[in-house]
């Protein structure tokens, strides 16, 4: 047993990758390609999208996003999110949104069409949405989607976007699940409705079409019918060439197990022209496009799961599945190894088979291609059989042995050569092999077009051998095959002969090929110096590195002598300047300079092109050449440069030496320069300045400095220094420049810099400033005062007695540096009075802060008090000068108390500091003035010197928490006693509530709970000023609580003026649990209540701490009895009630006439079953309000307690009771009797007849019923009077309920359930006559008859059919086994193919007449022949008039092959022959095997003679040796007709019927089988036959054939005829080619006269020209047109001897390679010819040789 024709492979499970199960589903995980899977999922509250690329090893991305669902792109990593209408599309690489869109409707179905579109369905149309541009979706007009509750699962679009499939599914009847397709045109914006489940597009190739087809492939699936496989061209016009590729219907065949399965999944697998279909169950399909059969069907299901997404897979040319839930990823592809012989075993189509194999490439059909070749080779079929080995898979048959083959077979008259033929279809199907290649090549020599031509368009495949056999021909060909067969030895010796120099580097590097490049170039040089010189400099210029060596390049070249290409070449491949090259370098420069081109030397050294050469060797030739300038440049030894400048002195330019010495190295430079000076200073001292100048970095300053210096040049210095001076950053040029402008009197650039400069060394200069003792001192005071020496510069001054210099510079210069300069005259024990002159002089202008300083180092700050009293006196308010003339005036001790308490503008820091040594209280003054910023300064002073009552004080009036927190912190040693200081002093001396209150909160924030309550008893208690104060009372009884509980009592019964119920509320806090404190404050303070509303509250919160804090009610209710208000009594009926004691309760909410906590009392009341005391109080409830709810309960509480009297006075007053649920509440109960009154209240007859039910009242339960007229009531009532028996007044329920087709069926199960079919049958057929009646009623009645009573069915039906549920009433019809009744009514229903379907399968049923009327109306043709089936089986009689009937509808070659395998086809004879007016080749066939088996020749010569389509062949094969003459007289004319010349004459021979032997002869235009007739009859000696030949076969003769056999034979009588008419002939065509030469040149004249008789010759042995004579004329033809050839059994040679006139040849009548005679291509034959004349008439096909 072959095995399964597909490979199904588990490629991963998407659980297993962490892909959540629930979210493998259709609409949340997608596959729109073989690339990735795409899921949303929501796990716990997160969204994700998680993308699994298969291509990538399944890796898994997830991704947080909000979307309901995502699709990839199918070619990249575009991902289109959607979110409700919110679509948006992003680019995953680029990480970037590329477009977004709010659809108005929501996505019902998407899917990527294309790779730039998304298609969107949406219920009001569908819309192609592209990612490029801004374009929104594009709505396709008049594209109807499917109505709702139909749900579309498949999108798809044609391959050239012209077609659109939608596809969907809805529920139907019977659980069937109902297919809905839409086909789409897009160019005409129609659409066609189909019935299906699945379909899908692919593009085939149509044999005998150039051009592909679209096909549309689908499932259709219409109610009742079997499913169809449907495939047909679209897009394509009928009248097209080739017509239109469509197949008939071929019907699908599910599993018995599974009937109602369907296809989800339809998809072409990309290059197979397969179709792999999935159903919903999990089985797999697999059909042949091309031909519609089913190839395959698992016989198991796949998958347990049904398979939701679908794609192609490109690698394996399968599918990829994915299954719901479970997550798996299946891979269904062709096992290629097995499909053959599984069509062949399995399927036994071997047709199939071969298309299969062709068509996929794949083995296993070897035997069947071989059979086949050999069929067609057998049947004369050249072109089938090469066309059949040109599309052999993997080319089984494309052997040499093929060819072979081909190349014995002797080509047909007009038709090419079998073996050009074959090689023309090969070329036509694919590029040939190696061997094929060789073979056509040769076969093909001469037409290099036409190679060519199959090179360019890779038809041959290249090989070596390939090459060498076109390398003689062309050698363009040759080397188009070896670069392509990878030959590249061959290649490039192609190149050289070509002389294409500069393909060879760039080929060999291609191809990767190591060629001997040396040897190559020697042997080119020799050849072709400039091509060598370009195919050197290729070699040496190769991008991956040089091929070959450069030096051995130059040994190559100059070996030869070939200096002009060895330079060219050097200076190609030295153009790189590179290191290793420098001794090529060398060799280059030296080959021109000793060749007397010293400009290309010069041009080259000028251009900078080297710079690795040996500069030692190129100096001395450059000096030889006289190159001076470039010898200079390239000696690098001191002696060399100095010989060179005396040699060319004269030579070298000032410019060049200038450039010169920038290229010698630092001490050559020097050298050369102090040379220079020291050999005439005054001449050279401007270049050496020029030279210092411009390479002042290179050489150094330092160092050309020295040099001057050396020679004493002050002068050369200062100019080479002032040229860099201002942009050097060196100290030393500064200073240098400074010292020589000095030295030459430039005092104003002496100025300048020491002014200007930053660079230079200041101490150095002032040194050097001070030392030269300039007459201006200008440029000293500019280098101290920049520089800080100050103190220096006024003792200089002031010591060379330049005062009147220092009053300019403190007053114009600098006046913020007089404090230094003040120090340093009063260091220098100067003038008091210049001092203070200086002082008043500068004013406000001097620092103040700096002269106090100094002065106050000096200890002389009183020098400028009257300089600070001149300041104040202006205004100024600078804290230095105040400063300082605070501290004067407490030295002075000048009222300082004054001074520290009034003056606004000192530093209380600074003066603070500097009195605390002097006087420890005016520094607190001091710190006290500071407004808080000397405060640490302040207590530390203050406790140092135990001045805690000023700290106290200090503290009190500052008010500072976080200077109180410092102080009072436990780290402060005198905590205690500043504590004692401001409990005892400073605070009672305070009159300001705030500053008490600051203070007690600065207690308290430092925890001093014992201390606080000392403070406060102090303040409270004591009889202070505050000590009513309401603040300072709570705070004392707050502390107390928090920190002494037991004098919280004694505070409340002595203090009144404090917030009684907030500190009640703190002390009743779970914190401090003083509850019985909190009571006596509410008590207390109820008391002295001013209101009753107060009292009451504070009573009330009294209560709550009785009953919440101290659970105490018995002291509560006492409370309350004593108190006796409302709100005490509501507390406590609370506290009771929350204590279940719901009796108490009920008496204190009365008491309190409190009905606010209704709700929780009947809660409690109803738990505990307290239903009096709950009548009791909302009886005092419905007093005060008027709720639903309270109405309700009350009513409740009245039935449970069975006062239905009061209760049914209760509801028929006004109330507000919701008596409705109520009622629904009591009876769920089972108190009926009190739902009673309250549904009879309500007018509420539905639940008002379940109330008489269950008190089994049933009359008035179906009074009720009336009137509720409720169809869920009448059901009720129904059902209990069913179960009791009461089936009079089930009946007049059931009236109201059958009426209803949703509650019909509920009904009759019912009635069968309880066993009462009678009744119901009884029930029913009441009902026909109601006005409401529809089918459901006659329907039901029918079945019920079908079951119960199916002697009345038939009669019912023939009444009533039109008005029933037909589908319904057959399936119960087959399942009573009523075949008559289902026959009846599949043929009222118009269903005739079922029922003939019905009649057939059961045949019980069977009525010819009836029979006969339905299939007449069938529409399935698969039904006729399941009748002739039946028929043959039934009722084979009446067969004949079926046929009759059905013969315009049937497929007469399926009727017949049925009838063959039946082996009844004599049964059938006259439908045989009505029907084979339509020459269907098995019918035809059909009936020739009956007129055999009949020996009817006579039938059969009509049949064959009127009816050709048929297998000619076989029949005659059949016939050719039976007994009768006339059959085999058939069989030849059989082989006649098919040109199987030879057989048919071989069967005339042999039955001796000569004249359709000659007929057939003369037919076949065959000369050898003519010659061979000819010599059969010669052999029989039939003399007559023979002369018939002749003139029958007249062109088909050869002369010389013809005259040797009646020469040997002595036919001379028979035969003269013939040689009559052949001379007449050769005459005539003599005479035409004298006529057509006549106006030739008479110079040629006897070559052409040569000719013509040669032409002639030729002429006359063909046969061309002349009308026929004699026998041909009006009679019998007896000759044959072909000339006479006596090679047959004749030696020959040329005629003529040496000199004779003519060409040198072979004897008369040979076939000539070339010239006239024939049927060759023309080609010009050369003039005259080459051989000379000898040797007589016709060289190539003229007169010569012998008889």
């Amino acid at each position: 047993m072959a095995q399964h024709p597909i490979v199904l492979l588990e490629l991963l499970d998407l659980p297993a990758l962490g892909v959540n199960p629930d979210a493998v589903k259709f609409g949340s995980t997608t596959m729109e390609s073989d690339k990735f899977i795409v899921t949303c999922e929501t796990v716990g509250e997160q969204q994700n999208v998680v993308m699994v690329d298969l291509e990538a090893n399944n890796a898994v991305t997830r991704r947080p996003i909000s979307a309901e669902a995502a699709i990839m792109n199918p070619v990249s990593k575009v991902l289109a999110l959607r979110a409700g209408t919110q679509l948006q599309i992003f680019n995953l690489e680029l990480r970037a949104k590329m477009k977004s869109y709010q659809t108005p409707d929501p996505i019902i179905f998407w899917r990527w069409v294309t790779p730039n579109t998304i298609a969107l369905v949406t219920q009001n149309g569908v819309y192609h949405w592209s990612i490029e541009g801004d374009a929104p979706p594009v709505k396709l007009e008049k594209f109807d989607v499917f109505p709702e509750g139909t749900q579309v699962i498949s999108y798809k679009l044609s391959g050239d976007g012209k077609w659109a499939l939608l596809v969907g599914i809805s529920a139907g009847a019977n659980g069937v699940i109902d297919g809905r397709i839409h086909l789409y045109s897009i160019e005409k914006s129609r659409y066609q409705q189909l019935h299906g489940h699945a379909g899908c597009f692919a593009t085939i190739k149509v044999p005998g079409r150039t051009d592909p087809a679209q096909v549309l492939i689908f499932e259709e699936k219409k109610p009742e019918q079997a499913a169809k496989l449907f495939v047909m061209e679209v897009g394509r016009d009928k009248d097209s060439p080739g017509g239109v590729f469509r197949l008939q219907p071929q019907q699908i065949q599910f599993p018995a197990e599974a009937p109602n399965d369907f296809p989800v999944s339809m998809t072409s697998a990309p290059g197979q022209d397969i179709i792999f279909m999935i159903t919903r169950m999990g089985y797999l399909f697999l059909f042949d496009i091309h031909t519609g059969k089913t190839i395959y069907r698992t016989p198991n299901r796949i998958a347990k799961d049904t398979v939701f997404a679908t794609t192609t897979q490109d690698v394996s040319a399968g599918v990829l599945g994915i299954t719901a839930r479970s997550g798996k990823v299946l891979q269904m592809n062709i096992n290629e190894q097995t499909i053959v012989p599984y069509i062949v075993q399995v399927l036994r189509d071997n047709q199939l088979a071969i298309d299969i194999a062709r068509r996929l490439n794949v083995p296993g059909a070897r035997d069947l291609y071989v059979q086949e070749f050999n069929k067609l080779l057998a049947q004369g079929d050249a072109a089938g059989a090469a066309r059949l080995a040109a599309e052999s898979p993997q080319g089984i048959l494309r052997t040499q042995d093929t060819i072979d083959r081909f190349k014995q077979i002797p080509a047909m008259a007009g038709a090419p050569q079998p073996i050009f033929q074959y090689f023309s279809i090969l070329l036509e199907v694919g590029p040939l092999n190696k061997s094929e290649s060789l073979q056509l090549v040769e076969l093909a020599q001469g037409r290099t077009q036409l190679i060519e031509k199959w090179l360019t368009e890779d038809k041959l495949e290249a090989s070596e051998e390939l090459g060498d056999l076109l390398y003689p021909v062309d050698s363009n060909l040759a080397l188009s095959v070896y670069i392509r067969a990878a030959v590249p030895e061959k290649a490039i010796n192609c190149f050289l002969q070509r002389g294409e120099f500069d393909k060879i580097v760039a080929y060999a590097q291609k191809v990767g090929y190591r060629a001997d490049y040396t040897h190559l170039l020697q042997n080119l040089v020799r050849a072709h110096p400039q091509g060598a010189v370009d195919f050197a400099k290729r070699l040496v210029a190769n991008e991956q590195g040089p091929l070959i060596d450069t030096q051995a390049v130059v040994d190559i070249f100059m070996s030869l002598n070939r200096v002009q290409e060895t330079t060219a070449f050097l200076l190609e491949a030295l153009k790189g300047n590179k290191r290793e090259e420098g001794h090529l370098q060398t060799k280059l420069l030296e080959i021109i300079l000793l060749s007397g081109n010293p400009q290309f030397a010069e041009a080259i050294l000028q251009n900078e092109m080297f710079s690795h050469y040996d500069r030692a060797v190129v100096a001395k030739l450059c000096e030889q050449a006289g190159l001076f300038q470039r010898a200079l440049e390239h000696y690098t030894n001191l002696v060399d440069i100095k010989r060179i400048m005396a040699k060319g002195s004269s030579a070298l330019s000032p410019d060049f030496l200038l450039g010169f010495f920038g290229k010698l190295n630092k001490d050559t430079t020097l050298e050369c320069l102090n040379d220079l000076l020291g050999a005439n200073l005054r001449q050279n001292l401007q270049l050496v300045v020029q030279v210092a100048t411009k390479y002042s970095e290179q050489l150094g300053a330092g160092a050309l400095i020295k040099l001057f210096e050396k020679f004493k040049s002050f002068e050369g210095l200062y100019y080479y220094l002032s040229a860099i001076v201002n942009t050097s950053q060196e100290p030393v040029v500064h200073f240098k420049y400074i010292e020589a402008a000095a030295k030459l009197g430039q005092l104003k650039e002496v100025e300048r810099v020491c002014r200007d400069s930053t660079v230079y060394n200041p101490q150095e200069v002032k040194t050097f400033l001070m030392d030269a003792k300039l007459p201006d001192p200008k440029p000293l005071i500019y280098v101290c005062d920049r520089h800080g020496f100050i103190e220096e510069m006024t003792g200089y001054l002031y010591t060379n007695n330049l005062k009147k210099y220092i009053e300019v510079y403190v007053q114009k210069v600098s006046p913020t540096k007089t404090p230094q300069v003040v120090g340093k005259l009063l260091d220098l024990d100067c003038n008091e009075d210049f001092v203070r002159m200086l002082l008043q002089s500068i004013g406000i202008a001097c620092p103040v802060e700096e002269l106090v300083e100094q002065v106050e180092r000096r200890n002389r700050l009183r020098i400028a008090q009257p300089w600070l009293e001149s300041l104040v006196a202006t205004g100024n308010t600078e804290t230095a000068t105040h400063n300082a003339i605070g501290k004067i005036y407490i030295t002075l001790n000048r009222d300082p108390v004054n001074f520290l308490k009034n003056n606004q503008f000192y530093d209380p820091l600074v003066i603070g500091k500097y009195c605390e040594k002097l006087d420890p209280s005016l520094a607190f003054l001091a710190y006290q003035r500071g407004g808080g910023a000397c405060d640490d300064d302040l207590i530390r002073v203050t406790n140092e010197n135990g001045l805690f009552k000023d700290q106290a004080r200090y503290l009190i009036e500052k008010r500072d928490g976080d200077l109180w927190a410092k102080v009072l912190s436990e780290e402060n040693q005198h905590r205690r006693a500043l504590i004692d200081q401001v409990v005892q002093t400073a605070l009672p001396e305070t009159e300001t509530a705030e500053q008490v209150s600051e203070t007690v909160k600065a207690f308290m924030a430092a925890d001093l709970s014992v201390e606080l309550i000392e403070l406060l008893e102090r303040i409270v208690l004591h009889g202070s000023k505050f000590s009513n104060t309401r603040s300072l009372q709570n705070l004392l009884i707050l502390t107390a609580i928090k920190s002494e509980k037991d004098r919280v009592q004694d505070y409340i019964n002595r203090l009144d003026n404090f917030d009684g119920p907030e500190i009640a509320k703190i002390a009743a806090s779970e914190q401090y649990e003083l509850y019985e404190e909190a009571f006596a404050i509410y008590v207390k303070f109820a008391k002295a209540a001013k209101n009753a509303e107060e009292r009451g509250s504070l009573n009330r919160a009294a209560c709550e701490v009785l009953v919440d804090n101290i659970r105490a009610l018995d002291r509560a209710k006492a409370f309350a009895e004593r108190i006796n208000e409302p709100e005490v009594w509501s507390k406590l009926a609370k506290a009771q009630l929350d204590d279940d004691n719901v009796h108490e309760a009920v008496n204190s909410y009365i008491k309190a006439n409190d009905p606010a906590h209704y709700s929780d009392v009947i809660a409690v009341a109803q738990r505990y079953g307290a239903f009096e005391d709950l009548v009791r109080y909302l009886k005092m409830v419905r007093k005060q309000i008027k709720e639903p709810h309270v109405d309700t309960e009350y009513i409740y509480s009245l039935a449970k307690t069975g006062k239905l009297p009061e209760l049914e006075e209760f509801i028929a007053a006004p109330n507000v009771a919701n008596i409705q649920s109520i009622g629904e509440r009591l009876f769920d109960e089972g108190n009926y009797e009190a739902a009673k009154l309250l549904f009879n209240n309500i007018n509420n007859n539905s639940r008002l007849a379940l109330c008489f039910i269950n008190l089994n009242q049933y009359r008035e339960a179906v009074d009720a019923a009336q009137k509720a007229n409720s169809i869920s009531t009448w059901k009720e009532v129904n059902i209990a009077c069913v179960k009791v028996g009461e089936f009079r007044l089930a009946a007049i329920c059931g009236l109201h309920i059958i009426v209803h087709p949703d509650h019909l069926e509920e009904l009759i199960q019912h009635y069968e359930r309880a066993g009462h079919p009678k009744e119901l049958m009884q029930l029913l057929e009441q009902g026909l006559g109601l006005e409401g009646a529809h089918s459901g009623i006659f329907t039901e009645l029918g079945i019920l008859y079908s079951k119960y009573l199916p002697e009345k069915l038939m009669e019912h039906l023939k009444i009533f059919h039109n008005r029933m549920n037909v589908p319904k009433m057959l399936r119960a019809c087959e399942k009573a086994l009523l075949w008559d009744e289902t026959v009846y009514l599949y043929k009222e229903d118009g269903q005739p193919d079922n029922a003939v379907k019905t009649m057939i399968e059961h045949p019980i049923a069977f009525y010819h007449e009836l029979f006969l009327d339905c299939i007449q109306k069938a529409r399935n043709q698969e039904v006729y022949y399941r009748a002739i089936a039946f028929y043959l089986e039934q009722q084979p009689m009446l067969l004949e008039r079926l046929l009759t009937l059905l013969t315009p509808n049937l497929d007469h070659a399926r009727v017949v092959h049925q009838l063959r395998r039946a082996e009844n086809l004599p049964l059938v004879l006259p439908y045989l022959k009505s029907v084979q007016k339509e020459n269907i080749s098995v019918v035809n066939e059909a009936l020739n095997e009956l007129y055999i088996d009949d020996e009817d020749y006579t039938a059969l010569r009509e049949s064959i003679d009127s009816y050709d389509n048929f297998d000619q062949i076989a029949l005659a094969v059949r016939i050719e040796n039976h007994e009768l003459l006339e059959f085999r007289r058939l069989a030849a004319a059989l082989y006649r007709k098919n040109k199987r010349w030879a057989q048919s004459v071989s069967l005339s021979k042999a039955d001796k019927m000569y004249k359709d032997a000659i007929d057939t002869a003369a037919q076949s235009g065959d000369g050898d089988l003519v010659e061979e007739l000819l010599r059969f009859f010669v052999s029989v000696q039939d003399r007559e036959c023979f002369a018939a030949v002749l003139f029958t076969c007249y062109e088909l003769i050869r002369p010389d054939v013809a005259l040797e056999l009646a020469w040997r034979n002595k036919y001379y009588d028979f035969f003269m005829p013939y040689i009559i008419q052949y001379l007449r002939h050769a005459h005539e065509r003599i005479k035409a080619l004298e006529a057509r030469t006549a106006s030739l040149d008479v110079a040629h004249k006897e070559a052409e006269n040569s000719a013509a008789a040669a032409v002639g010759d030729a002429a006359v042995s063909l046969g061309l020209y002349g009308n026929q004579l004699m026998l041909t004329d009006g009679g019998p033809a007896l000759l044959a047109n072909e000339a006479f050839n006596p090679m047959t059994g004749y030696e020959h040679q040329g005629m003529g001897g040496v000199g004779g006139g003519g060409y040198a040849g072979t004897g008369f009548g040979m076939a000539p390679p070339q010239g006239y005679g024939q049927q060759q291509p023309q080609q010009q034959v050369p003039y005259p010819p080459q051989s000379g004349f000898q040797g007589g008439f016709g060289p190539q096909g003229g007169y010569g040789g012998s008889w």
